[in-house]
């Protein structure tokens, strides 16, 4: 039963990742470049809860929610729009450079205006479901339905909506998406709404669940990458497989070795797929799939 519990909460865990991992592969599907400040999306959409439950606002979480959700993907879509997109043309290196620029940026704005302590949200006390000798906490079910609620809506786009088919048009093949008239400007727009989402809805399921720090963003930014790395840059499933193989190893592994050392194996993982299969384990020739 010790086997189990360890395996169910690295299924929840898995979870959140996979949302990290799913907004992290969907910009890498279309626009073909690695975002170092999605992790700071993480942070902000995490933070803004607390933002928006502070004063002036003092609002009850269920508003601060949406709003943090909502200034979170205002993020993503300003930092398209200001930093990404005029340097969209340039060498694949400057759009690296500058997503690492604003990732310090980010990060230093949530140290100046929240302060580098631990904090945490006040929902007061949860109570622990049991079932046999297995236990789940509420917060844990909250996580795993909302989790499944948008990964599930996120398949449901990609699927059955014309605006998913554009997606996956573009990310087939760029160039001729655009001179088949897809409207780029929406479809653009759209991936950074989804993936600052996704990076938001994550980042506040896994404060809930244990604390605040400025520093969160750049340590699920690396399990984001080695679920990325694991499904494949940019096939969305894979992703998503990769994030829930992260979070079951992760906490498979606390029976073997010390649970500080946990973030060990996002690291094993990212440096085994580079070593021997590079293009991940579900890769596939290009796109969001």
């Amino acid at each position: 039963m010790f086997y189990l519990q360890l395996l169910l909460n690295g299924i929840i865990a898995g979870a959140i990742y996979a949302l990290f991992a799913v907004g992290l592969t969907m910009t890498y599907g279309i626009f073909r470049f690695i975002n170092f400040a999605h992790g700071e999306l993480i942070a902000w959409g995490a933070y803004g809860v607390l933002l928006f439950q502070g004063w002036p606002f003092d609002l009850p979480m269920i508003w601060a929610v949406p709003l943090a959700l909502a200034l979170t993907m205002a993020i993503g879509l300003a930092a398209d729009r200001l930093v990404y997109s005029p340097l969209r043309h340039g060498e694949g290196i400057t759009l690296l450079i500058a997503s690492i620029g604003l990732s310090f940026l980010l990060r230093n704005a949530l140290q100046f205006f929240f302060g580098s302590d631990l904090l945490s949200y006040d929902v007061g006390l949860m109570q622990a479901l049991e079932f046999g000798e297995i236990t789940i906490s509420e917060v844990q079910l909250i996580m795993a339905a909302c989790a499944l609620v948008f990964l599930g809506g996120l398949y449901l786009l990609l699927t059955k909506t014309l605006l998913g088919k554009g997606l996956r048009a573009v990310a087939d093949n760029l160039e001729l998406a655009g001179i088949m008239g897809l409207p780029m400007q929406t479809i653009s727009r759209t991936v950074w709404c989804l993936a600052s989402l996704f990076a938001g809805v994550g980042g506040i399921l896994l404060a809930w669940d244990t604390n605040l720090d400025p520093m969160m963003g750049t340590g699920n930014l690396i399990k984001a990458f080695a679920a990325v790395l694991l499904g494949g840059a940019g096939n969305v499933w894979g992703a998503l497989l990769g994030g829930l193989f992260i979070g079951v190893a992760e906490n498979l592994s606390v029976a073997f070795i010390d649970p500080g050392y946990k973030d060990f194996i996002a690291f094993s993982v990212i440096v085994l797929m580079l070593l021997f299969k590079p293009h991940g384990l579900f890769a596939m020739a290009r796109g969001v799939r």
